[in-house]
């Protein structure tokens, strides 16, 4: 037996298997989701609660195992608290050529945002996690990462409140064309230049908070489409048909189709978001109340990408800056991305490669600092 594998120990979760290293004990499932399946973990080395997410042969095909590698490198950019920080990364082969499995381990979070969905929130909380995820976007679009593809699902939060994007939405050149096979991923909370494979830019992501806030007010999915195309009827019928100088920016055969849509009117914000669906107005904030609220959904779900505000504005708006700190705002900026990762062609072998040097990259930064630990619990012992 090699020293490696001493600190290295096998449990089955579920169905599936888990090497990990010792210093994490006391596993349980926690979810699993198209990349692997994650696990609550204690960290028995700082004494804390982790996630442990195990990404099972990432490299299968080249999108799985580009989506990895575009995963890590961006978690290695990002330091912002509303965003997910990774702790640590490992795998338990010890070669390239035996190479198969990658952990990450990052912060454990109480609950992800469906479950909070289903509370009855006041707008003090409320409107502290929209805050929390715009100051969360904010971070991501310093370093030239715009999300598209926000959710719930992908929202995490601690019983105190406080707020987590979980990942980083779609490569650049995650192909968006208008008339996509059927699939299973959530579309739900995709702005429409999106689903009509239009061009984007930075408050794409304000449609998808747009979305979540709706559904925090209404406890249902705002617009819950089979497809694109019924995504875009449940849009309009809500908001009404867009203007001609929207449609004029749409690609040819997509705006032959949306063009020869029936028409809608859409309805007023005050129909849409009545005033019983809001909690009680805040005593303490006069921003904090249901017309404030509504202003806020008016300005964020609008179709037009030119016409919807953007994310500095959102966190101005009075419903917003109640929260407001200069930190969190604008916190450290990320090391900038190089989007050459969203663009770059490898086969499968070398992303292999690409992952692996990744992980032991972390491997090594975890022995030095291991070394650093036991050379202070000595030196602690000597003195």
């Amino acid at each position: 037996m090699s020293k490696h594998s001493n600190l290295f120990y096998t449990v089955e979760v579920g169905d599936s298997t888990f090497t990990i290293l010792k210093r994490y004990q006391h596993l349980r499932p926690i979810g699993s989701g198209a990349q692997g399946i994650v696990c609550a973990a204690c960290d028995t080395l700082t004494d804390t609660n982790v996630a442990i997410k195990k990404l099972s042969r990432p490299f299968q095909n080249v999108t799985h195992a580009k989506r990895a590698y575009r995963e890590f490198v961006l978690m290695k950019l990002v330091n912002h608290k509303n965003i997910i920080g990774l702790l640590n990364a490992f795998t338990p082969q010890k070669s390239l050529e035996s190479f198969q499995d990658v952990y990450l381990v990052m912060e454990l979070m109480d609950a992800n945002l469906c479950q909070v969905i289903q509370m009855d929130l006041d707008h003090e909380r409320m409107s502290y996690l929209l805050y929390q995820m715009l100051c969360g976007i904010k971070h991501l679009h310093s370093a030239g990462i715009i999300h598209r593809d926000l959710k719930p699902s992908n929202i995490v939060v601690k019983s105190d409140c406080t707020l987590k994007i979980l990942d980083f939405g779609l490569a650049r050149t995650a192909g968006t064309g208008f008339m996509m096979t059927p699939y299973v991923v959530t579309r739900y909370y995709r702005a429409p230049e999106v689903i009509l494979g239009m061009g984007y830019k930075a408050n794409v992501d304000i449609w998808s908070v747009g979305c979540i806030m709706a559904e925090l007010i209404r406890a249902t999915v705002m617009f819950p489409g089979t497809d694109h195309i019924d995504q875009w009827n449940k849009i309009i019928e809500q908001l009404g048909t867009p203007s001609q100088e929207f449609m004029a920016r749409l690609q040819t055969t997509v705006r032959n189709y949306v063009e020869n849509r029936p028409r809608h009117t859409g309805f007023n914000f005050e129909k849409l978001f009545p005033d019983v669906l809001f909690p009680p107005d805040s005593a303490e904030h006069p921003g904090l109340r249901a017309t404030v609220a509504r202003d806020l959904l008016s300005k964020m779900l609008v179709i037009d990408p030119d016409k919807r505000i953007s994310v500095d504005e959102a966190l101005n708006h009075p419903y917003i800056n109640v929260w407001y700190d200069e930190r969190e705002v604008n916190g450290p900026s990320p090391g900038p991305y190089d989007h050459a990762v969203d663009e770059r062609e490898h086969t499968v072998e070398e992303w292999k490669t690409l992952i692996y040097n990744e992980v032991m990259e972390y491997e090594n930064r975890d022995k030095s600092q291991e070394k650093q630990s036991a050379m202070q619990n000595h030196n602690g012992e000597n003195s």
